[in-house]
């Protein structure tokens, strides 16, 4: 049983605290780098940016039969994959 003081609040050991003080600007810049990127990425699609190629490289697969499709983009989530492990390694550095 954990006792809470009299105001009801508890309080993180002062090494904790300044740890995660530290670390709250570093989140918060990387919390705005996704933000931008995403942004980005959202405009650049939804500018056509792609629209040819992104969705049908070789490898994909794509079975029409009747009425019916079945779809899935695998070498392009594959190349996604790739492009985004790329550049969080280099923003980790």
């Amino acid at each position: 049983m954990r006792l809470v003081p009299r105001g009801g609040k508890t309080r993180l050991p002062l090494a904790a605290s300044n740890t995660m003080l530290r670390r709250m600007p570093e989140i918060g810049k990387m919390l705005m780098i996704f933000g931008i990127v995403l942004v980005l990425l959202g405009f650049a699609l939804w500018s056509g940016f792609g629209a040819g190629w992104l969705g049908r490289l070789p490898g994909d697969i794509r079975i029409e039969r009747g009425h019916s499709a079945f779809y899935f983009p695998i070498v392009t989530c594959l190349i996604i994959s790739v492009v985004l492990t790329l550049l969080l390694s280099l923003f980790r550095r």
